[in-house]
C-alpha cells in the first residue's frame, strides 16, 4: 500500500499483483465502475472492456479483462511496461485462444507486408483499413476483381460491375456481392432466352438483331 491524496491505495506493480486484483476488497477500490465516454481516455479500449454494452464498466469486468490479457502473456509482467511494442515471443501459444491470437497477429502482419517481424505494434492492430486493405477475403460479402488470380474470373467480375454497378469493399475497393451476382445472371440467362426465341422467327430475328446493334455501345 502507499499513501496518496489522504487514502491508503493498493500498489499494483507486477503482472503477478494485477493477476490477483480478485482477491481485493471492493472497499479497497477508489472506485466501483465509471462510463465509457467522456473519459481521457482510448474510447475502443473502452467500449471492449465494456462487456455487457451498458455504456458503464464495472469492477468484474475489469478483473475479467485482466485475468485475459494476462493469460495470453507467457509473463504477465508485461502488461506492467506500457509499451507500445509485442514481441510476438511474449504470447502464450500454449492454450487454443493463445495460439489464436499468435496466429493472428501473424496475419496481421503479412497483410501490412511485414511477414518476417517479430513483433508487433499497436500501430499495426489499430490500423484496420490498411490492413483490409491487403486482405483478399475480409468478410464484408463484397468481392473485388483481384480477390481472384484468374484472368477469365477477374473479367466476369468488371463485366458485372460494368453492367450493375459496384459495391464497395471494406478497403474501399469496388466489387461484387452475392445480390448483384445472382441478378446479373438471372438477366443473362432472360437475355439468352429471349435471344433463342427470336431465333425462331427469321423476321423477330432480324428486327432483335438491328435494334441491338442501334444501342449506344453495343455490338453486332
Amino acid at each position: 500500500f502507499f499513501r496518496a491524496g489522504g487514502f491508503d491505495q493498493v500498489r499494483l506493480a507486477t503482472g503477478a499483483d494485477l493477476m490477483s486484483l480478485d482477491q481485493l476488497d471492493q472497499k479497497l477500490w477508489i472506485a466501483l465502475s465509471c462510463p465509457t465516454q467522456g473519459l481521457e481516455f482510448d474510447s475502443r479500449t473502452l467500449e471492449l472492456l465494456d462487456a455487457d454494452g451498458d455504456g458503464r464498466i464495472r469492477v468484474p469486468e475489469i478483473i475479467e479483462a485482466v485475468k485475459w490479457a494476462g493469460s495470453m502473456l507467457k509473463n504477465p509482467d508485461d502488461l506492467t511496461k506500457g509499451s507500445a511494442i509485442l514481441p510476438l515471443s511474449s504470447i502464450n501459444d500454449q492454450s487454443p485462444e493463445g495460439k489464436q491470437l499468435l496466429d493472428s497477429a501473424k496475419h496481421i502482419l503479412k497483410n501490412l507486408g511485414k511477414a518476417e517481424a517479430r513483433s508487433i505494434t499497436l500501430d499495426d492492430t489499430t490500423d484496420t483499413a490498411k490492413t483490409i486493405a491487403q486482405t483478399r477475403f475480409n468478410g464484408d460479402g463484397v468481392i473485388p476483381a483481384d480477390a481472384s488470380d484468374d484472368d477469365a474470373i477477374q473479367k466476369t467480375i468488371t463485366d458485372i460491375i460494368d453492367c450493375m454497378g459496384a459495391d464497395e469493399d471494406r478497403s474501399g475497393k469496388p466489387g461484387i456481392s452475392q445480390e448483384k451476382l445472382d441478378r446479373f445472371f438471372e438477366d443473362a440467362l432472360a437475355y439468352s432466352d429471349w435471344w433463342k426465341e427470336a431465333e425462331k422467327d427469321a423476321a423477330v430475328h432480324g428486327r432483335c438483331l438491328r435494334s441491338f446493334q442501334g444501342c449506344p455501345g453495343k455490338g453486332g
